[in-house]
């Protein structure tokens, strides 16, 4: 459990210009109202709006706010502080089925546009899945950045892993094919697939990964098919708006969310998850290997409103 505490330390104190740009804005409202009236609830929502929770997001919370405080006849506001951290963790749960994919054989394919840390992402998940003793190999899709493909190969090696490309500019979908018969040949339990992200060009991203969608359909049918998104969380509801094109382009099954270290902008995990409906299944607080890790609901509201630090940390 070392490691795990571990992160959620690292968590709470990446999670700090978030804490300072909601939790103590939330602090002060609750100090500052001695009663809950309308005004009280319309602080409230304009300082989740702002903390990048968006607008949906924000109306469910207050929504759900308002039945508890009915329910339970609270009067103070300081009293429905719990309440308010529960009702942010309901809109954030992600199901068990989230992660049904690492434990079965499957293929990952990674999207996401320059400069979010796509690479990095996927870098770190193959060491981690390698670490759990998998078989993993990578396929460098993204061909029209060399650096993509140099990079991809640092971390291939870092990791320990195999990795399957072909030279810069040439098909993506023919990388894909040639990672999929290397995957059933050293019978491989995850292939993670780097595609491109390129959002400008919506329809030759589109027509490109339906292309990689059916040789695996076609040549990887019994494995089981996660399709991530990688969003960088200092960009807030630009990163919010990058998940709903992409949306547009392809199934989602997941999104990454990575640099929330050091961001006032964490709240854009709420966000995506409860305007989209599309769950955050992992998330990025720093540099190593170990500071990408699965989401937790519990853990990132508890982190962002330092609840039960000390306990957890002991």
């Amino acid at each position: 459990m070392g490691e795990k505490k571990g992160f959620f330390k690292r968590l709470a104190e990446g999670l700090s210009k978030t804490r300072n740009n909601i939790v103590a804005s939330v602090d002060n409202i609750f100090s500052a109202f001695s009663s809950i009236d309308d005004d009280f609830y319309e602080e409230l929502e304009e300082t989740l709006i702002m903390g990048d929770l968006g607008v949906h997001t924000t109306d469910a919370i207050i929504e759900d706010l308002k039945e508890k405080v009915k329910e339970y006849k609270i009067k103070k506001p300081a009293e429905c502080k719990e309440f308010l951290i529960q009702s942010i963790k309901n809109q954030m749960d992600i199901g068990d089925s989230a992660y049904d994919f690492e434990k079965q054989k499957s293929v990952i394919l990674v999207i996401g546009v320059n400069g979010v840390g796509k690479t990095t992402s996927i870098g770190k998940l193959a060491g981690q899945f390698k670490n759990e003793g998998k078989k993993v190999i990578l396929a460098a899709a993204d061909t029209f950045r060399a650096a993509a493909i140099d990079q991809l190969g640092q971390w291939a090696n870092r990791a320990g892993v195999e990795m399957i490309s072909q030279q810069e500019g040439s098909d993506p979908a023919a990388v894909v094919y040639d990672a999929v018969a290397a995957a059933k040949a050293r019978k491989a339990d995850i292939l993670i697939c780097d595609t491109a992200g390129r959002l400008h060009n919506k329809k030759n991203l589109m027509e490109e990964l339906r292309k990689i969608n059916r040789i695996i359909d076609k040549e990887y049918g019994d494995a089981y098919k996660e399709t991530l998104v990688v969003l960088d969380g200092t960009t807030g509801q630009n990163a919010l708006e990058q998940a709903k094109q992409f949306r547009e382009v392809t199934d989602i099954s997941g999104i990454i969310l990575t640099k929330l270290d050091g961001t006032a902008k964490g709240g854009i995990a709420v966000a995506i998850q409860a305007e989209l409906g599309i769950p955050v299944k992992y998330i990025g607080v720093g540099e190593k290997i170990e500071d990408l890790q699965k989401f937790n609901a519990d853990d990132f509201v508890n982190a962002l409103f330092e609840v039960d630090l000390g306990k957890d940390n002991e």
